[in-house]
């Protein structure tokens, strides 16, 4: 069984060896994703949960001191802060070490899962342009969501046995941000594929080693300035999309 927040930690472990030396350049902020620019052009994005922020103006303590810090020291942000913020900011600075070794072509994460009709899809975390793709292969798919619940959705905390009698779970990775990614893991019984999808999974092979994890489909950023001058001003996937390259790493 997985411990709570043990992915995160992993990839805190996986990734402190490899931050010497580099240090960050930029970090912004905006209201759906958070971007960390580090030396050798490289760049990671991680989403912002705007529900997990607490009601006060300051957000980030260093902030206003962060351009030229130490790469590791961002990094700590993932396993020890409990700002939303600031572990986005952690999970970001990982990605963008990640990204130098990413596969370097783009490929469709769903044409990987072969889905039919004798699929029960369970999304995890609402995945609007997948939706009608499964769909039209004829799999059931229920969606799971934390909190907000939309039509023909289900309450993540209503669960019941949707993990447990899914055959392809699709994940997305916030949920290593608000440390529900161990409950789903453990929750799953005998999926044939499980994905962790979204421009903030870390695509990295050894942290899901002994995990039911058989996907990533993550993101490398491809225009620098265009990605930091769309994520302080607000901007969400689709104004990123164009600028990303979509990737896949396949663990089995």
């Amino acid at each position: 069984m997985l411990q709570e927040n043990e992915i995160a930690q992993r990839l805190y472990e996986y990734m402190s060896e490899r931050m010497t030396g580099i240090k960050g350049r930029d970090v912004r902020i905006g209201v759906g994703y958070a971007a960390v620019a580090l030396d050798k052009n490289l760049t990671g994005l991680a989403a912002v949960i705007r529900e997990s922020l607490a009601p006060h103006c300051g957000v980030v303590a260093k902030a206003g001191k962060l351009s030229g810090i130490p790469a590791s020291e961002l990094l700590g942000y993932l396993t020890n802060s409990r700002n939303p913020v600031e572990k986005a900011l952690g999970l970001a600075t990982a990605n963008a070490v990640l990204s130098a070794e990413a596969p370097k072509e783009e490929s469709d994460a769903l044409a990987l899962m072969k889905l039919s009709s004798r699929d029960h899809v369970a999304m995890v975390g609402l995945f609007s342009p997948l939706v009608p793709r499964i769909e039209k292969s004829g799999a059931k798919l229920t969606i799971l969501e934390n909190n907000k619940v939309r039509p023909h959705s289900v309450n993540f905390k209503n669960r019941g046995d949707i993990l447990k009698t899914c055959t392809v779970a699709i994940i997305t990775a916030t949920s290593i941000l608000n440390n529900t990614l161990e409950t789903i893991l453990n929750d799953l019984e005998n999926p044939r594929w499980v994905s962790i999808i979204g421009p903030s999974t870390p695509v990295c092979r050894d942290i899901f080693a002994g995990t039911p994890v058989t996907h990533l489909g993550g993101s490398v950023v491809l225009d620098r300035p265009k990605v930091l001058q769309i994520v302080s001003e607000g901007g969400g996937t689709p104004l990123l999309r164009p600028y990303l390259r979509f990737v896949n790493l396949v663990l089995i």
